[in-house]
């Protein structure tokens, strides 16, 4: 018995298989690459992404398919797939990175329950009834990417509320918001029926087994968004329960009973069960470390060498803000720079602010999560920038809580193939917690008055330079 897991993402497709206690079997991916027609475009055409499931599925071994009972999916969110009445695609699917549809982010002043970025369906909807009403004519439905893939093999046209939050159309219980949506001068009859990420949405046609190597009929979660399907992968089943993950930018995310009240700077979403999540997005993580790296002509393996071979200085801070942030400044001019640099700095004390840094935008995130009502004193580790154990120590130390490392590579896979287990009535919601993936303790949190300070200097430095830049941009 296998489950299968279809993440489709970004760059990315990758499938997972897992067995009936849970455990990963087999995996498998192909990567692909963003199209950009225009700049600040950011699509893709759905041949690629079919293409590339066919070849990922080929990669997986002809037994672990041939047991497969269930498949579930997680997707990139927001952006959209406009489709016919046939099912074809009107045009390329316009995804989250997309920037088209920035000066038209007015429909949505503040207060939102959620903060609105250019490349969510709302506003990416809103452009294309302006500028291309040819395709507006020619669609019947307006799918987020894992739905227009459900679809497409067999399966019902659905969206469930882990995606329909994130799509600045709906609130924070996944409820399409009828009012906003004629407001906006959208059809009501494009957006999909909502159903939970863990029900039932069909079955594998004829079609789609044969391409894939699979048995028809098998069933198909509805599937919920890459997000909650990390969450749930990783384990997240209490309220309370964290996750971080560090890769290019960090995010983390916190489930709770009930979707939390909205926050400046958060996001409060749905999660793939029916639990709601806060989550921080902090976008210059693994970005800053790499552009530091390169400025200061350093290998990784040296720069870990000499950033924590050295004390760090009192006076030199580094702001990471290289890109703008998200949580929790809202801040899109924010920019970077070491401040307090003197004769005496070297690479290794400039390597070691500009860690430090990170690690003190990541806990200015968390601490918009803990004044939100969650006092987090843990969390689950994910993501590939944060393996080094001197880097673990450190972010364990500035957040001031435990860090365990996650037995799960693919968790958003992982979460799929869960979603596939649950809609075949395998397993329940009550089997949840007994499915989390092994975590190892690797770093518990040390008192640090001098690392407090530098945290203090840091936060400081940011609310003096904030309205300079946003002034200056």
């Amino acid at each position: 018995m296998r489950f299968l897991g279809i993440d489709l993402g970004t760059g990315s497709l990758k499938l997972a298989t897992i067995d009936g206690d849970g455990r990963e079997c087999a995996t498998a991916s192909v990567a692909y690459a963003v199209e950009t027609p225009q700049p600040g475009w950011a699509e893709m055409r759905v041949e690629v992404w079919w293409r590339a499931l066919i070849e990922a599925a080929a990669r997986l071994p002809a037994q672990e398919r041939d047991a497969v009972c269930a498949i579930g999916f997680s997707g990139q969110m927001h952006g959209v797939v406009l489709t016919a009445e046939d099912g074809s695609a009107v045009r390329s699917a316009l995804l989250w990175p997309d920037t088209r549809a920035a000066g038209l982010l007015d429909a949505w002043p503040e207060p939102q329950p959620n903060p609105v970025a250019p490349g969510m369906a709302g506003p990416l909807l809103r452009w294309i009834v302006r500028n291309e009403p040819q395709s507006a004519a020619a669609t019947r439905w307006a799918l987020q990417p894992k739905d227009w893939l459900r679809a497409a093999l067999g399966g019902v046209v659905a969206t469930d509320p882990s995606d329909a939050c994130a799509t600045a159309l709906a609130g924070t219980s996944g409820a399409w918001n009828h009012a906003q949506i004629d407001a906006l001068g959208l059809p009501q009859e494009w957006f999909a029926p909502l159903a939970p990420s863990y029900a039932a949405g069909g079955t594998l046609s004829v079609e789609a087994a044969r391409a894939l190597g699979l048995r028809e009929g098998i069933v198909l979660a509805v599937g919920a968004g890459d997000t909650p399907c990390a969450a749930l992968g990783s384990g997240l089943a209490h309220d309370g329960d964290a996750l971080l993950t560090t890769g290019t930018g960090g995010q983390i995310v916190v489930l709770a009973t009930a979707v939390p009240q909205a926050a400046r700077g958060l996001h409060a979403y749905r999660a793939a069960t029916d639990h709601g999540y806060r989550m921080a997005a902090m976008q210059n993580v693994g970005v800053a470390l790499e552009a530091v790296r390169g400025w200061l002509s350093y290998s990784w393996a040296d720069a870990y060498q000499d950033a924590f071979g050295v004390d760090p200085t009192t006076t030199l801070t580094f702001l990471p803000y290289l890109t703008g942030e998200r949580s929790p400044w809202m801040n899109p001019a924010a920019r970077g720079g070491w401040l307090g640099l003197a004769l005496n700095d070297s690479r290794a004390t400039m390597m070691r602010a500009a860690f430090e840094g990170v690690a003190f935008s990541l806990r200015a995130g968390l601490d918009a999560i803990r004044a939100n009502g969650a006092p987090v004193a843990s969390l689950r580790l994910a993501g590939g920038g944060s393996v080094d154990a001197r880097w673990r120590q450190l972010l364990a130390n500035a957040l001031e809580a435990e860090l365990y490392a996650l037995d799960c590579p693919n968790a958003a896979a992982r979460g799929a193939a869960m979603l596939g287990g649950l809609a075949s009535g395998h397993w329940h919601a009550a089997d949840l917690a007994a499915l989390t993936p092994a975590a190892t303790l690797v770093a518990s949190p040390q008192r640090d008055a001098a690392l407090a300070a530098r945290h203090a200097r840091f936060i400081d430095l940011y609310r003096r330079t904030e309205s300079w830049f946003s002034v200056s941009a």
